[in-house]
């Protein structure tokens, strides 16, 4: 009995999951740094920042224990959208180019990011973008 019942609980389980399968977009990462490569945060010299997206609302953002910026919930839609980074130091624009993750479950995948503007010196590193500010 115990085994019908731990198999009816893990076909159930397996079924559960395939339908009520999500892939978030992975999460953007940006480390602003100066031209010695030192972090702006840690260094406290930037000390405001927000990100607006297109529509002017606001992207939540969060600051990592090693003083990085994630932006939370982009990238959830199929097509571009532009971003305008605001802070004390520079302002910066940015759009995120995604789509829906072929897999199978549903979801959305980042395809691209790309910053527009002079005077940018962004390098993707493993897992996050560093950009230079000043």
């Amino acid at each position: 009995m115990k085994k019908i019942l731990t198999f009816l609980l893990i076909t159930l389980l397996f079924i559960s999951c395939e339908k009520d399968c999500y892939n978030a977009p992975l999460p953007v990462i940006f480390e602003f740094v100066n031209s010695n490569n030192e972090n702006l945060i840690t260094k406290g010299k930037l000390t405001t920042y927000s990100v607006q997206d297109e529509n002017n609302l606001s992207v939540q953002l969060s600051k990592t224990s090693d003083d990085k910026v994630l932006l939370e919930n982009v990238g959830a839609y199929n097509g571009t959208k532009n971003y305008k980074f605001y802070s004390n130091i520079k302002d910066i624009d940015f759009s995120i180019q995604s789509s829906e993750f072929n897999g199978g479950c549903d979801g959305y995948q980042i395809n691209k990011l790309t910053f527009t503007g002079i005077d940018i010196d962004v390098t993707a590193e493993k897992g996050y973008y560093k950009i230079v500010l000043e």
